[in-house]
């Protein structure tokens, strides 16, 4: 049944102190953001990827932390899927700290950033430049001193994001990388990604659904996240989020690593959440999925309808028709509100986790 959609961005200031009202409002909005990338970003975004794809990279490098970090994996994913373009997920300390020179000519190099400002950020994006690369930031502030250092940038328009977990800059990130990927293939995603908006807020609007869900793990002294192809970033972000909102022990695991010894952990009372994308990632993952279901595992699919019904519980996508690759812009959703009202069932508050800040400067 279909539920009252979490509160907005204008909630009244007499509910200003109610726990995660930040949270939840700026997960409801992502909806309307993914249409704001779509009609007023992706031309800019088009643009950027032609005036790069026009100087041929050899080797694409992406910089990270935290969500962005995710979200870099999954452009990791697109670039050698889509183009066959080499990538890697840079080691930031190699120059920050051992003040390494590596030689980036005809290298692309893509920082990913909520707020463009982390100093380790920074500083490896201009030693990336000095070394020859073609640099592009991706963040949600053209303000920002990554932006300033580098060549090119794209906004990715979430619109100011005051809870301390990234919910809306994640998907913004994931949608703009996405067009990003298929401009430098010469190609216009804007027709593909055109449902999203719309499933978005289907997906969102069934609060009531998670919320039923999230009793069933609110004593849940760890988690294990797991998923394969275009799912393994969502998985890993999914740990994050759990993380940061609950404090709970949550261990991503792609899932041919899970089979590598992580396994062996797995029992009847530790849930396993499975991010099944209905597609060839899905298909790899089926075997995993076999093998958690002979180990008795408590196992939370988040996929198609069939794979639902045949785990111990889990939320079903509207995934048919949606190319697999823009998936996880859907996947993540329900295990945002997940994080959240696992959150707010075991009395915190998601908004201010314990000991992190919304920018950290890392070095």
């Amino acid at each position: 049944m279909p539920a009252t959609p979490p509160p907005g961005p204008d909630t009244p200031d007499d509910q200003g102190d109610t726990p995660g009202r930040l949270m939840s409002g700026e997960m409801a909005e992502q909806p309307a953001m993914l249409r704001r990338i779509l009609d007023r970003g992706a031309p800019r975004i088009r643009e950027v990827a032609a005036e790069i794809a026009a100087r041929k990279p050899r080797f694409v490098l992406l910089t990270a932390r935290g969500t962005s970090d995710n979200a870099a994996l999954y452009a990791k994913y697109l670039l050698e899927v889509r183009l066959g373009l080499p990538c890697g997920l840079a080691s930031m300390s190699t120059t920050t700290a051992y003040g390494a020179k590596p030689d980036l000519r005809d290298v692309l190099v893509i920082t990913v950033s909520q707020s463009g400002g982390s100093p380790d950020l920074v500083a490896s994006t201009q030693a990336a430049r000095d070394a020859g690369a073609v640099t592009l930031a991706v963040t949600n502030n053209p303000d920002s001193a990554l932006a300033a250092v580098s060549e090119y940038h794209i906004d990715i328009l979430a619109g100011p994001e005051k809870a301390l977990p990234a919910t809306k800059t994640y998907t913004a990130s994931l949608l703009s990388l996405y067009l990003f990927v298929e401009g430098l293939a010469g190609a216009d995603g804007t027709e593909a990604a055109s449902v999203l908006p719309d499933l978005a807020g289907a997906v969102l609007g069934r609060r009531a659904e998670v919320k039923a869900l999230a009793a069933r793990y609110r004593f849940a002294e760890r988690m294990v996240i797991t998923s394969r192809g275009y799912g393994y970033p969502t998985a890993k972000e999914a740990a994050l989020k759990l993380m940061e909102t609950s404090y709970i022990p949550a261990l991503s695991y792609s899932g041919a690593d899970l089979l590598h010894g992580p396994l062996a952990m797995v029992d009847n009372i530790s849930p396993v959440i499975a991010v099944v994308t209905d597609g060839r990632g899905g298909e790899a993952l089926q075997p995993v999925l076999d093998r958690l279901r002979g180990r008795g595992a408590d196992l939370f699919v988040v996929g198609p309808k069939a794979q639902v019904e045949a785990a111990s519980a889990g939320f079903a996508l509207p995934t048919s028709g949606v190319p697999e690759e823009l998936q996880p812009i859907l996947e993540i959703l329900p295990l945002q509100m997940l994080a959240y009202e696992v959150t707010i069932a075991r009395g915190q508050d998601p908004d201010s986790p314990r000991a992190l800040a919304k920018v950290t400067e890392t070095r």
